[in-house]
């Protein structure tokens, strides 16, 4: 049985004791060796949206729920990330910077899909763009390495691919649009 309340003390527990995401993805990968009780705790998803379960400057907690075949821009974290997926599916595009580009660009470098009971951790300098490509809600459980709603970070023009400062809202309102 999956436990809000202990996923989150476990993780703010992994990460005083190592700031690294490797615990955090152990502890994601048990609560997603059961994906239906994580979805029986938190709830089949009825919108889109980002909520805040936990957040503080050295992690944050977010459950999403990704719109029907919603797509997400590249966009870095500027801190690791473990996701966990508990209904649906997305699919990520890994990018790398283009070595001594004037304007940031990147290209792609590589792929995955993840599916219900999927977990990936991300290094803090992974650069990724997201798509639901089902017809339905996909939800995930996101845990960060830091402050997700308050840091500095980029992602990049769909078409051109080149970087510009992410505004959170704007990224908040993708979800709720």
């Amino acid at each position: 049985m999956f436990d809000l309340e202990r996923f989150v003390s476990d993780c703010r527990d992994a990460v005083k004791d190592d700031p690294s995401h490797k615990a955090v993805s152990e502890i994601m990968a048990r609560a997603m060796s059961d994906p239906t009780a994580v979805l029986d705790a938190l709830g089949e998803p009825t919108k889109p949206g980002i909520e805040a379960i936990y957040q503080s400057d050295d992690l944050t907690i977010v459950n999403l729920a990704w719109k029907p075949t919603m797509i997400l821009p590249p966009h870095n974290h500027e801190m690791w990330a473990v996701i966990g997926i508990y209904g649906g599916r997305e699919d990520n595009i890994f990018w790398r910077r283009i070595k001594d580009d004037p304007e940031g660009r990147i290209e792609a470098a590589g792929a995955r899909s993840l599916q219900t009971g999927d977990v990936c951790p991300m290094g803090p300098d992974i650069i990724h763009s997201v798509t639901n490509p089902i017809p339905r809600l996909t939800a995930a459980l996101h845990v960060y390495g830091g402050d997700f709603f308050e840091t500095e970070r980029s992602e990049w023009e769909p078409g051109d691919l080149v970087e510009k400062p992410l505004d959170i809202e704007t990224l908040k309102a993708r979800f709720s649009n």
